[in-house]
């Protein structure tokens, strides 16, 4: 592929494929007769250098696919830095400089000094003597300055110049130099060398040693010999050398900062040996004369004297040490360790914590203080106490008792300022500047103070130890909040909505709310009742046109499942918005609430008929409650006016998605929220059809026989509902490819779709119920002869979910197997991406009705068993569908929490890939006839974010195709022609096409398969195919080279198809999403 085919298909041109053009612009620049050019040059070359540096040389692949001549990349690298060594030489003190910075920018750079591969290595610099001879022209015959750049830069190239003698002798006799400049850059430049020789550190530290005690010695060349000292770990025997004297020298000296110095160098030697670490321990608590040994009995002593230090590092160190001896006496209670004495009490520790906020809080308001310090040190605070409870879940009453009094505290703190801001304010006319910045601080804290709660609400859920007292705290804390004039509506919106939030009410059964005294309704009304004050404070937010915290309180209600809440702040904001892209995005938003409040009305019972009143107060628009749904009887689930609230709802999800899809420029853009909108559609669907069908069959009474076969009409229901029943369990299972597409989604948001995933596991369960009646009549032949296979695949979905989440009932599921496929039951899977295993909360409903369900399949199998005759099975069959009825109203009944990444908007990571023949035919991709095509390929990622939360080892894709895959005539696609035009979801066979790349991954991993980078074949359903595995470089590309068997295709034009992933440095598996359609090639 030349330049030009490079350009066209978009792929991403290497630093190899790049090295003429930079070669031409460096020379360019440096013959610039500009003042000033020849300089800017060479800088604009340092990131160049950097980023080439720290890629892989081109393997044959990436030759093939830029026309590259094997070679060609290492040629130009030598000109680029022979023209800086002679821009060095000739150059003035400028030049010089800008040469010295650029190769100091690329050592900067390198991830570990020993072991370097880069473009600097020994191994791929080939001229390397003519490049230290004209630096060391400049060194001979220039002034100090001169010199001292020379040496930084022998440094930078320590890799092949530690092997010169001359300039190992150089940088020896520099470090004695009178001159300051000189002797640290040869200081700089012996360090480097220490990194990567093995004897040449056993001289400098002689010389050290022999510096540092000399008397001549400046103090600046002294301490940058005490940096240097860090450098000498390169073997274990020079590092103890190196540690020993290192340690007698800071004994002696009586300057701290030497001693600083020393002490870091010290540390750093002490990394590279676990007997030197324990000494250096042991050094540094010595260094405080109130410690004489390392023990944490004294330790403990000396951090709660020190926790209500005003000094803030010094407090802040104290309470983390506090915590971490918290941790250590645990452990050593739980191994039965004697404590010398007893150990710091957790509640103790909390409450010297929450003293350290009171303080900062306090400081807040003082105009002497910086904020931003301050906020961080309150964010360490809170992530501190966190840790503390994670580990300790019997501090939850005493942690939110704490809070209260926090948030007491600052509301009386900030009546105190206003009361002087009123005085002031009388006598001297003050501005309201004070009382702003106060408003400011007030709802800064109070939006920690809320993000810290519902952080450790769910850590409490996680643990099971949400308990009646803790809901009364949160509700005391929350009225308070509430109550409070000096917050603003946001806040009291924001805090409103931990009383809705299923953390909450998923955790306390109704039991516990009939024994309280003060509470005489059920969780569910409640939620409802309060999510109407929450609307009150939503009005107010709005009258006041705050609308970006509107916004805000708007996404935190999507994700608490308010979907109230969320209609009367969104339905004003379409007006308010002025991007038309915006407007798009607040109308599906809109779409989207109304289609989940459609199902919500629907379920409400006549004890929440105040809703309507009160609705009238607010102006909640509940214009979808239609005159229907008013005479409806809730029992009659299979009655059409039931079907027709839910496909109701179908319809404006799809209209939610429609929006989006016409708003979208590009296929990337709102790519989650698609996709998220395209999963709810499907399960809605599903579960209208099957209402649907299991309507018809109970309309038609118990009379299904006729004789001893099934009336054709029923035949074709229950084989309608075992389809329904497949369909699911595929949704099921794109749930989890979709949490799995996207890298840097949130644990919250995919332990969110992880439940959603195990719900659509659940209905395929549950829809599939006659497929476990043993009884089933001859007439279902077809659906009998499948039964066991289709069974054993729904108990496996289900059961290989609820192994992680609820081991006992995925135990009680497995029951109903045959012993056969129990061993095809696998939980311990490689894993797809952050798939959430404890799914706490968001699942709590899910799985109540994952037991109810399993418990009551088990019964009616029973039953079935017991008697086989056509009355005893016409009534399991009744009992069976009203049982399947009933799952599926619990189900509706379930508020949708939206995940907090849906309102993620920026371009998901994606790949793109681009292939090239050997031909390199510029018209396209060519093979003759009965022969295999032999394509190059490179996979590029799109989009990828700077702070990546995951580390991606290795790139895996699969290639395939089919004589169905023709296309009518040769295309000549451009860059925007190649874009797929259908969305990776809307594929009918990208489920199934992911499990066999999945299926081939995870034999690779789990079978240590390292050999071999690719792979091809035919499958069984007749797709040729070939499978890759790259490992990326620095610009996230990856080469390889496949072979697809096409020799049994007649002439014409075909499409290739492809799918990609990665295993990230944890093991987990991620989908790629593809950003282009795959390569056309034409059999002549």
């Amino acid at each position: 592929m030349n330049v030009g085919l490079v350009e066209k298909s978009g792929m991403e041109r290497n630093s190899a494929a790049c090295a003429m053009q930079w070669s031409i612009d460096l020379e360019k620049g440096l013959r610039s007769k500009i003042p000033g050019q020849p300089s800017e040059a060479i800088l604009d070359f340092g990131p160049r250098l950097r980023q080439w540096s720290r890629e892989r040389g081109p393997t044959f692949v990436a030759h093939h696919m830029f026309d590259l001549i094997p070679g060609e990349d290492r040629l130009f690298a030598n000109a680029i830095f022979l023209r800086l060594a002679d821009a060095f030489r000739f150059g003035d003190e400028k030049i010089r400089v800008s040469v010295a910075k650029v190769f100091l920018m690329e050592y900067r750079s390198r991830e570990k000094r020993k072991g370097y591969k880069g473009l600097l290595s020994k191994g791929r610099v080939s001229n390397s003597m003519e490049l230290l001879s004209r630096v060391k022209i400049v060194f001979d015959n220039g002034d100090v300055c001169s010199r001292a750049l020379a040496l930084v830069i022998f440094g930078c190239w320590a890799d092949f110049a530690k092997d010169s003698a001359n300039i190992r002798y150089l940088v020896l006799s520099s470090m004695v130099s009178p001159h300051v400049l000189e002797a640290k850059a040869a200081l700089f430049a012996a360090g480097c060398f220490c990194e990567l020789s093995d004897d040449f550190p056993c001289v400098v530290l002689e010389m050290l040693t022999n510096l540092m005690t000399s008397s001549e010695t400046l103090s600046p060349i002294r301490l940058a010999a005490a940096r240097l000292y860090a450098k000498m770990g390169c073997s274990y025997s020079t590092a103890t050398r190196a540690y020993k004297r290192g340690l007698k020298l800071a004994l002696d000296s009586a300057e701290e900062d030497y001693q600083v110095a020393l002490l870091i160098s010290l540390s750093k030697i002490a990394c590279t040996s676990t007997i030197l670490i324990s000494d250096q321990v042991l050094l540094c608590m010595q260094s405080d004369s109130t410690v004489d040994s390392l023990d944490l009995d004294k330790l403990s002593t000396i951090a709660e004297d020190v926790s209500p230090s005003p000094i803030r590092s010094m407090s802040l160190l104290a309470i983390l040490v506090l915590v971490d001896i918290s941790y250590k006496f645990k452990c050593r209670r739980e191994r039965g360790s004697v404590l010398v004495r007893p150990s710091p009490v957790p509640s103790q520790v909390v409450s010297k914590i929450f003293n350290r906020i009171s303080f900062l809080v306090k400081s807040l308001f003082d105009p002497c203080h910086t904020d931003s310090v301050v906020y961080q040190e309150l964010n360490n605070l809170l992530n501190l106490l966190l840790s503390m409870v994670r580990e300790h879940p019997d501090l939850d009453v005493l942690v939110l008792d704490q809070i209260f009094v926090l948030v007491r505290h600052l509301s009386r703190m900030n009546e105190n300022v206003m009361s002087t801001a009123q005085i002031d304010s009388l006598v001297h006319e003050s501005s309201n500047t004070d009382q702003g910045k106060s408003a400011t601080i007030r709802g800064k804290l109070a939006c920690k103070v809320y993000s810290f709660l519902v952080t450790y609400l769910e850590d409490l859920s996680e643990a099971g130890s949400i308990t009646m007292p803790v809901f009364e705290k949160v509700k005391l804390l929350v009225e308070h909040v509430c109550e409070c004039k000096l917050l603003n509506s946001y806040t009291h919106t924001l805090f409103s909505l931990l009383l809705h939030s299923s953390v909450i009410w998923g955790n306390i059964s109704e039991e516990s709310f009939k024994l309280d005294g003060n509470s005489g309704i059920l969780p569910h009304n409640y939620s409802i009742e309060h999510e109407l004050i929450t609307i009150e404070f939503a009005k107010k937010l709005m009258e006041e046109n705050k609308y970006w915290p509107a916004y805000k309180a708007g996404m935190y209600s999507a994700c608490q499942g308010a979907w109230f809440t969320c209609t009367f702040i969104f339905q004003p904001l379409i007006a308010q918005v002025r991007s038309d892209l915006c407007g798009c995005w607040i109308k599906s938003l809109l779409q989207f609430a109304h289609s989940e409040i459609q199902i919500m009305l629907f379920h409400l019972t006549k004890q929440d008929s105040s809703i309507t009143v009160r609705s009238e107060t607010i102006k909640l628009p509940l214009r979808y409650l239609s005159d229907d749904q008013d005479e409806m009887d809730h029992d009659a689930l299979y009655e059409p006016c039931y079907s027709k609230v839910l496909l109701s709802a179908y319809n404006s999800i799809c209209s939610s998605k429609e929006v989006l899809d016409a708003s979208a420029t590009s296929g990337q853009m709102f790519c989650f929220q698609r996709w998220f909108l395209s999963l709810r559609a499907k399960a809605l669907r599903a579960v209208v059809d099957a209402l649907e069908t299991l309507g018809t069959i109970l309309s038609g009474g118990s009379n299904w026989w006729v004789g001893k076969s099934f009336v054709a009409e029923f035949v074709l229901s229950f084989k309608k509902i075992a389809q329904l029943s497949m369909q699911l369990k595929r949704l099921a299972k794109e749930f989890d490819l979709f949490s799995a597409s996207f890298i840097d989604i949130d644990s919250k948001s995919s332990k969110v779709i992880s439940a959603l995933a195990l719900s659509s596991s659940l209905l395929a369960f549950i829809t599939g119920f006659a497929l476990f009646i043993p009884t089933l009549p001859e007439t279902l032949s077809g659906l009998k002869n499948s039964k066991t296979n289709l069974q054993a695949h729904l108990i496996q979905n289900l059961a290989g979910r609820l192994c992680h989440a609820d081991h006992e009932i995925s135990s009680k599921l497995c029951q109903l197997l045959d012993v056969s496929e129990h061993q095809r039951i696998n939980c311990c899977h490689l894993q797809l991406g952050s798939q959430a295993f404890n799914l706490a909360c968001e699942a709590r409903d899910v799985l109540s009705l994952c037991s109810y369900a399993v418990s009551e399949v088990a019964r009616l199998r029973s039953e079935a068993d017991i008697t086989h005759n056509e009355e005893n099975t016409s009534r399991v069959i009744e009992d069976g569908i009203q049982l399947t009825l009933k799952i599926l109203e619990k189900w509706t009944q379930i508020p949708l929490r939206t995940p907090k990444y849906f309102f993620q908007l920026r371009s998901c990571i994606g790949s793109e890939l681009f292939a090239v023949s050997s031909t390199k035919n510029p018209d396209g991709i060519y093979v003759s006839r009965g022969y295999q095509l032999s394509l190059s390929l490179c996979l590029q990622l799109r989009n990828v974010p700077p702070d990546l939360p995951v580390r991606l080892a290795k790139f895996y894709c699969m290639l395939y195709c089919s004589e169905s895959f023709q296309e009518p005539r040769p295309v000549q696609e451009n860059n925007e022609q190649s874009k797929s035009s259908r969305q990776a979801w809307e594929t009918d066979d990208m489920v199934e096409v992911n499990a066999r790349l999945l299926h081939y991954v995870t034999h690779r991993v789990t079978n240590n398969t390292n050999g071999g980078k690719s792979g091809c074949g035919i499958d069984d359903c007749g797709f040729v195919n070939a499978f890759v595995c790259v490992e990326p470089n620095e610009r996230w590309q990856g080469f390889s080279s496949c072979l697809l068997d096409v020799s049994r295709f007649p002439a014409g034009s075909y499409r290739i198809k492809w799918c990609s992933c990665c295993i990230d440095d944890q093991g987990n598996y991620w989908n790629l999403l593809p950003f282009n359609a795959g390569p056309v090639f034409t059999v002549e």
